[in-house]
C-alpha cells in the first residue's frame, strides 16, 4: 500500500505503520488523518495481519502533536468537524478486533499522546515525552485525550495533566501505567517486535475474542461486560482451536493451533 504521509508494510503477520513527517516533527495533519482511516479500514479485513505496530518516522518524535497550521484556521463549526474525524479515526484503532502496539520514539504530544492512548498496549523509548499541551493554545485535547487519559489513569490524574499541560516522562509513564516498556533507543523496536511475535503466534480467532471482551470492560456495567465475557467464552469453547490447545496440554505436547 502507498500513502503520501504514513509507510506500510507487513511481515509475519505483523503489520508496521509509520508516520513519516519527520521534519515536522510527524505532526498530524489532514492527509495523515485520511490515510490512518484508510489503512485501519483496510486492516479490519485483512486475515493476514494479527498484530498492528504504529511509531514515528526519525528518532525524535513518535507524533508531536496536530498541525498547528491547521487547527489555528478553525472556528466553531470547523472544529467540532475536525475533532469529530479524528476521534473517528482513533475509534478505529480502539476498537480494531487485532492488537494495536504504539512504539512511542520520541515526543507523543497532544494528538501524539492521543493516538497513543487509542492504541492497546504502549512501549516507549527513554527519551519519550507524553502531555496535553492544549491548554497552552487555548484549546482541549479533541481527539479523545479528556477521555482516555482518565480511563487509564484516575479523574484526578486526568484534570491535573489535561488542566496543567505538563508533560509526562517515561519514567513517570512507566510508574503510573501509561506505558507497559520503556527501553533505550536501541532496545525500543527489538522489544517490541518480541511482543509481536508472541501474540502473532497465538490463535487469531481466539485473540479477537480476548480483545472483544476487554474492549467491553470500558463500555459496559460489570453485569453486562461478565454476560458478555461469558458469551465470548462459550463461542471460543465450540472452536477447534480450544479443542487443540486443551487437547494438547493434557497430552503434554506443544499445541498447532489453527491460525
Amino acid at each position: 500500500m502507498k500513502f503520501e504521509t504514513i509507510l506500510f508494510s507487513c511481515e509475519n503477520h505483523i503489520a508496521k505503520i509509520t508516520i513519516n513527517r519527520p521534519d515536522k516533527l510527524n505532526a498530524l495533519n489532514a492527509t495523515v488523518i485520511k490515510e490512518l482511516s484508510e489503512v485501519f479500514d483496510f486492516l479490519s479485513k485483512d486475515e493476514n495481519t494479527r498484530v498492528v505496530i504504529i511509531t514515528g518516522a526519525g528518532p525524535k518524535a513518535f507524533v508531536a502533536g496536530a498541525d498547528i497550521s491547521e487547527i489555528n484556521r478553525l472556528d466553531t463549526i470547523s472544529g467540532k468537524s475536525f475533532a469529530e474525524l479524528g476521534q473517528e479515526v482513533f475509534n478505529k484503532i480502539e476498537k480494531l478486533s487485532k492488537p494495536v502496539i504504539a512504539m512511542v520514539n520520541g515526543f507523543a504530544l497532544g494528538g501524539g499522546s492521543e493516538l497513543a492512548w487509542a492504541c492497546h498496549i504502549r512501549f516507549s523509548s527513554g527519551n519519550a515525552k507524553f502531555g496535553q499541551p492544549e491548554i497552552n493554545l487555548g484549546i482541549i485535547p479533541g481527539y479523545g485525550g479528556t477521555q482516555r487519559l482518565p480511563r487509564l489513569l484516575n479523574q484526578g490524574y486526568g484534570y491535573y495533566y489535561i488542566l496543567t499541560g505538563e508533560n509526562i516522562d517515561a519514567d513517570m509513564a512507566l510508574k503510573l501505567g501509561l506505558v507497559q516498556g520503556v527501553f533505550s533507543p536501541e532496545e525500543l523496536e527489538p522489544a517490541v517486535m518480541k511482543v509481536a511475535t508472541a501474540i502473532a503466534s497465538k490463535p487469531a480467532d481466539i485473540v479477537s475474542f480476548a480483545m472483544k471482551a476487554v474492549h467491553a470492560s470500558g463500555d459496559f456495567g460489570l453485569k453486562e461486560g461478565l454476560a458478555y465475557e461469558a458469551s465470548l467464552f462459550g463461542l471460543c469453547c465450540g472452536t477447534d482451536n480450544f479443542k487443540e490447545g486443551t487437547s494438547a496440554f493434557l497430552e503434554k505436547r506443544k499445541p498447532e493451533f489453527n491460525k
